[in-house]
C-alpha cells in the first residue's frame, strides 16, 4: 500500500515540475507557495510543526497559523522550484541569488584545504552546495534519500547533475566515502538539523536533541576548520547565502562540546528567519 502512495507522490509531482516548466521561474514559486499553503497540511502535518515551535520555546511574532501557513508556503516553493535548479546552475537565474562573504569561499579554495560546510534546511538550501561547488571548491555532500524510492530516484539524478556531483549517502558505507573524500582534500557539506538515530542528546533550544556527529568526528580527527553557511530567501524569489569565515575548533573538545557549538550555531541561523527553516524534523523525539 505505501508503495502505492509513493508512486501516485511520484507521479503528482513529476506533473507538477512540467507545469512549472511551462510556466517560467516566478510563476511556478507563486503556484508552489500556494499549493504549499494550502494542502502542505495533507504531507507535512500542522500539528507537528506547532509541538516542534513550542519545544524550542521560540517566541514569534505572529499568528501559529500564519507561521504555519509561511512554512508550507516555503516548502511548496522549495519542490516547485526544483526543475529551475538547471537554470541557476547554469547561471540563467544569477539575478536572483547573490553571496556574502564570497571572499571566504576564495581564500577556502586558495588555501586547498578540506573545511567541513554546515547548514540546516532553510529556504532552497539545495542551492547552497551548487554555489560552493560552482565556486571551484572540491566537496562532497552528505544526503539522507527520501522515503519514497520513485522520487528519491529523480531528486538525486537532479542532485547529482546540477548540486554536487560528488554525493554521498548517510550511512555506513557514507562514512567510508567521507574519510576517502577528506584524504583526497575534498571538504565536506551537511546538515546538521535533522533528527538522526546515531548520533547523541545534546541541548537544542533549551531540551535535549537527537544530534550527528560526524562533523565533531571530522574536526577532531583532520582538525579541518568549520565553515557555517546560511541562505535567506529575499521578496519570494530572491536568496542571499551569507558565507562565514572558517572558524578553527579546538580538535582537544570533546565530540559533545563541538556538536553542543553547532547546535548554538544552528540556533542562531533559525532565529534570523524562524519561518525559513523545515520544522517538521522532530529534533526533540525522544
Amino acid at each position: 500500500m505505501k508503495k502505492i502512495i509513493y508512486f501516485i507522490e511520484f507521479l503528482l509531482v513529476e506533473f507538477l515540475f512540467i507545469i512549472c516548466k511551462v510556466i517560467g521561474y516566478k510563476s511556478a514559486s507563486n503556484l508552489g507557495f500556494f499549493l504549499g499553503k494550502n494542502f502542505g497540511n495533507f504531507f507535512r502535518k500542522k500539528k507537528s510543526i506547532i509541538e516542534n515551535l513550542h519545544k524550542s520555546k521560540i517566541v514569534i511574532n505572529i499568528s501559529e497559523n500564519q507561521f504555519v501557513s509561511n512554512i508550507l508556503g516555503n516548502y511548496g516553493r522549495i519542490l516547485a522550484e526544483y526543475p529551475f535548479l538547471k537554470d541557476f546552475r547554469k547561471n540563467k537565474l544569477e539575478q536572483f541569488f547573490r553571496i556574502d562573504g564570497i571572499e571566504n569561499l576564495n581564500k577556502i579554495k586558495s588555501n586547498k584545504k578540506p573545511v567541513v560546510f554546515i547548514s540546516g534546511h532553510f529556504n532552497n538550501f539545495e542551492l547552497m552546495a551548487m554555489q560552493i561547488e560552482k565556486h571551484g571548491i572540491n566537496l562532497a555532500a552528505i544526503y539522507r534519500p527520501l522515503n519514497n524510492i520513485f522520487l528519491n530516484k529523480t531528486m538525486e539524478r537532479i542532485r547529482t547533475k546540477y548540486i554536487c556531483r560528488n554525493q554521498i549517502r548517510k550511512g555506513r558505507s557514507g562514512t567510508r566515502k567521507i574519510l576517502e573524500n577528506l584524504k583526497k582534500g575534498n571538504s565536506i557539506a551537511l546538515m546538521i538539523d535533522q533528527r538522526v538515530t546515531e548520533g547523541i542528546k545534546i541541548n537544542f533550544f533549551g531540551n535535549l536533541a537527537s544530534t550527528t556527529t560526524i562533523p565533531a568526528q571530522i574536526i577532531k580527527k583532520y582538525e579541518c576548520d568549520l565553515v557555517p553557511i546560511y541562505i535567506e530567501r529575499l521578496e519570494k524569489y530572491n536568496f542571499k547565502m551569507y558565507v562565514s569565515q572558517p572558524i578553527a575548533i579546538n580538535s582537544e573538545k570533546s565530540q559533545e562540546e563541538i556538536s553542543e557549538h553547532l547546535n548554538t550555531i544552528l540556533e542562531k541561523m533559525i532565529l534570523k528567519n524562524p519561518d525559513q527553516w523545515i520544522w517538521t524534523h522532530n529534533r526533540w523525539k525522544k
